[in-house]
């Protein structure tokens, strides 16, 4: 049965225990409201699976979530600071908006309320439909209990259903609302230059298996979110892996996306070949991802005296120029020691300039890093550091589950992962919404401090 339908029928019997006298009178005129709005909720397509709650503990389940999922986007609007700040935000649109209908305002004083109230009127319409959202749920909460203490199953089970339509709505609406918010970083729409290497391991090829296996799925995941994948360099290992690897990665929010993959990336598996038996045990290894922006125009002054450029024989898969001509470039930035190379054009000067732009990034990529490790807090779990040596995740085959240890996110099915498509996408929606609830957390703690000490 469709939800609509499901709706329908859930009034016609609304209707029926209203004749009968099957629902106590006061229950009524918010059953009717809700009514009104449950028809409309379905056209807007919040639909997430959730199981649905346990019938003898509706009031219970609701209260204790909150305490269980402390990092959720529902469970931060919750927050006294956070609805204060919110309500100030409201307040002031509303004397901002009425300001601008005075006379005696001058052109700037126009332009700057403009300004303002533009920016602020998304913020304002989405609190209010929040605020609106979570009415429907306390009405919606007061007729399950209602409803399960007159053991009316048939009907308990549609508004349940309903109910869980209305969480995921609230849950849609505060991401929403804490996007506007986080104001977005500079080069969240920039391309990347992305970069895989493997680590080392006591035993097994099992870090260049995975290094290969990691640089597959962020390619299948670069065509799942229709983005342009580059190979601008690729060194396999000896039976089957690689050693590493790098692309050009261009699209739609690219960075944004991409951002938190940086750092160590810890493997767990058994090696299915190339081992003695008395070998056959778990081995741990890692491997390491670097996620370089790269904006259109990177103000990063490059000195021809500061370069290295050696050519050489290309390697690998490419045609047969491979092994014939010069056409690989490989760049050292002196005053730095770093390296970049380029193998995968058939043309010396192209892979010149793609190994340019590759330093100019890894260049500023320093810069960033620099004013990160100034700006940044001493919060246990801090996301955006993108610090190599850390181990951001885990993927353990034997267990079948990959842990994301700044967010404490386990996920079933590693091959579901690896294949780049929906369930990483899941993975990595789930580290943008953790950074921007950080993100809010963290100016509303500074506020607050500042109001202290005011």
């Amino acid at each position: 049965m469709k939800p609509l339908q499901k709706v329908c029928r859930f009034k016609s019997l609304l209707a029926n225990c209203c004749c009968h006298s099957q629902l106590d009178s006061c229950l009524l005129p918010p059953v009717a409201k809700k009514m009104g709005c449950m028809v409309g909720l379905h056209s807007h397509g919040f639909w997430r699976p959730k199981p649905l709650l346990d019938t003898a503990r509706v009031t219970l389940s609701f209260k204790s979530w909150h305490r269980k999922h402390h990092q959720d986007s529902q469970a931060l609007w919750k927050n006294e600071a956070v609805q204060k700040y919110l309500e100030s935000l409201s307040r002031e649109y509303q004397q901002v908006s009425h300001q601008l209908s005075a006379h005696s305002l001058n052109d700037f004083e126009q332009r700057t309320l403009r300004r303002r109230c533009a920016d602020l009127s998304p913020i304002a319409a989405a609190f209010q439909e929040i605020k609106e959202a979570e009415r429907e749920v306390q009405e919606l909460e007061a007729m399950c209990t209602e409803l399960d203490s007159r053991d009316e199953k048939q009907l308990l089970e549609l508004a349940l259903e309903e109910k869980e339509s209305l969480d995921k709505k609230m849950n849609m609406l505060c991401r929403k609302l804490f996007q506007l918010l986080v104001p977005k970083e500079k080069y969240d729409t920039s391309p990347v230059i992305l970069e895989v290497t493997a680590g080392r391991t006591t035993g097994g090829d099992i870090c260049q298996q995975f290094t290969k296996e990691m640089f597959d799925m962020y390619q299948s995941y670069a065509d799942y979110k229709r983005w342009t994948f580059d190979i601008v360099n690729y060194t396999p290992a000896e039976i089957g892996g690689l050693h590493h690897a790098a692309a050009h990665i261009s699209g739609e929010n690219v960075y944004r996306h991409l951002k938190y993959e940086g750092g160590t990336h810890r493997v767990q598996r058994i090696p299915e070949t190339g081992l003695s038996s008395r070998m056959q045990r778990i081995h741990t290894g890692t491997m390491s991802v670097i996620v370089l922006p790269q904006p259109e125009e990177v103000d990063v002054k490059v000195d021809p005296k500061d370069l290295r450029i050696d050519t050489f024989r290309a390697k690998g898969a490419g045609g047969q120029h491979v092994n014939k001509t010069d056409s690989a470039v490989r760049i050292v930035h002196l005053p730095t020691g770093l390296a970049v190379e380029c193998q995968q054009e058939r043309s010396q000067q192209l892979n010149k300039e793609i190994a340019l732009r590759t330093l100019r990034a890894k260049l500023y990529q320093q810069v960033l890093e620099k004013q990160l490790t100034q700006e940044q807090s001493a919060r246990k779990l801090q996301l955006g550091t993108r610090a190599q040596s850390e181990r951001i995740r885990t993927y353990n085959f034997t267990q079948d589950r990959v842990t994301d240890h700044r967010i404490s996110y386990d996920a079933r099915n590693i091959k579901e992962i690896l294949s780049g498509k929906e369930a990483l996408d899941k993975l990595i929606n789930r580290l943008l919404e953790f950074a921007e609830i950080e993100a809010v957390t963290q100016y509303l703690e500074n506020l607050q401090a500042l109001e202290g000490g005011g």
